[in-house]
C-alpha cells in the first residue's frame, strides 16, 4: 500500500511539473531548415526487433522516412550506431545508401589496444559524435532512435543540457511497450524536448507550399513516405483531371 501511494505521489508531482510547463507561455520555437541537423540514432537492424509499440511494417517505413527528411530539405545528417559488431547490427542499407558521405559514428571501441573498449550508451558521451554534431554548426537537432527510453531520451536530454533545441520524432523512435514509450516521452517533454510527428517535422521545415522545397517537391515525397496525405493529393489530381460532379455532390461544396 505504501509503495502504491508513493508511486501515485511521484506521478502527481511529475504531472504537475509538466502541466505547469505546458501552461506557461513560451515562445513558439519553430524548426528552420537552415538551422537544423538530422540525427539517425541507433536505428539498427538488430535493435529493430525490440520495438513493440508499433506495427513492424509501419515502423520500418517510419525509420526510413525519418532518414529521408534530410534528403528532402538538404539537411546535414549525423548517423551513429551502438555495438554494431554485436547483436545490434548495422543501420538499414536503405539509410546508408542515402548518405554515403555523412558522418557515421560507430560507438564500438574499435581500438583493440584500448581496454576496456568504450561503447557509450548515450551517444553524446562519445567524443566523435559530439564533434560531428558541433561541426554541423546547427542549433536545432531532429532525432529518432531505438530504444526511445534509452537511446533517444539520453541523447535528447544531453543535447538539451548542451544548449540545443531538440525535436524528437515520436514515430521513428520505438521501444518495448507503449507504457515505456509514454514514460520516456514525459521525461523528455519535461526537459523541453519537442515531441513531434513526421508530418509535423516536414510541414515545419517547409513552412509554405509555395516555397522550395514546396508542393512540387514535398507532395511526391509524402506520396512515398506519408501516403495518407499522398493519396489526398492523388485524389485531388484525379478529380481535376478526370472528375465530373455526380448528382448530390454540388450541394456538398456550397
Amino acid at each position: 500500500m505504501k509503495l502504491q501511494l508513493a508511486a501515485q505521489a511521484t506521478f502527481l508531482v511529475l504531472f504537475s511539473t509538466i502541466y505547469a510547463q505546458m501552461t506557461t507561455p513560451v515562445p513558439f520555437d519553430r524548426l528552420n531548415k537552415n538551422d537544423s541537423l538530422l540525427v539517425v540514432l541507433d536505428l539498427q537492424v538488430g535493435l529493430y526487433d525490440l520495438v513493440r509499440d508499433f506495427d513492424p511494417t509501419i515502423y520500418r517505413n517510419n525509420i526510413i522516412a525519418h532518414a529521408a527528411v534530410g534528403k528532402l530539405f538538404d539537411l546535414p545528417v549525423v548517423m551513429t550506431t551502438s555495438a554494431q559488431q554485436g547483436p545490434n547490427g548495422p543501420l538499414p542499407k536503405e539509410i546508408l545508401e542515402m548518405y554515403p558521405d555523412a558522418p557515421l559514428i560507430m560507438r564500438q571501441g574499435e581500438d583493440i589496444n584500448h581496454l576496456p573498449p568504450l561503447k557509450p550508451v548515450d551517444a553524446w558521451d562519445n567524443a566523435d559524435f559530439q564533434a560531428a554534431v558541433r561541426a554541423a554548426n546547427k542549433s536545432q537537432i531532429i532525432v529518432a532512435g531505438i530504444v526511445t527510453d534509452v537511446c533517444t531520451t539520453f541523447c535528447a536530454l544531453s543535447l538539451r543540457a548542451a544548449g540545443y533545441s531538440v525535436w524528437a520524432n515520436v514515430e521513428a523512435s520505438g521501444t518495448t511497450s507503449p507504457l515505456v514509450a509514454s514514460t520516456a516521452n514525459l521525461r523528455m517533454m519535461g526537459a523541453g524536448v519537442q515531441l513531434v510527428s513526421l508530418f509535423s517535422i516536414v510541414c515545419d521545415l517547409m513552412r509554405d507550399w509555395r516555397d522550395v522545397p514546396g508542393s512540387a517537391q514535398v507532395l511526391p515525397w509524402l506520396d512515398t513516405y506519408f501516403p495518407v496525405y499522398g493519396f489526398v493529393a492523388r485524389g485531388h489530381a484525379a478529380a481535376i483531371e478526370n472528375g465530373t460532379l455526380v448528382p448530390g455532390e454540388v450541394g456538398l461544396l456550397s
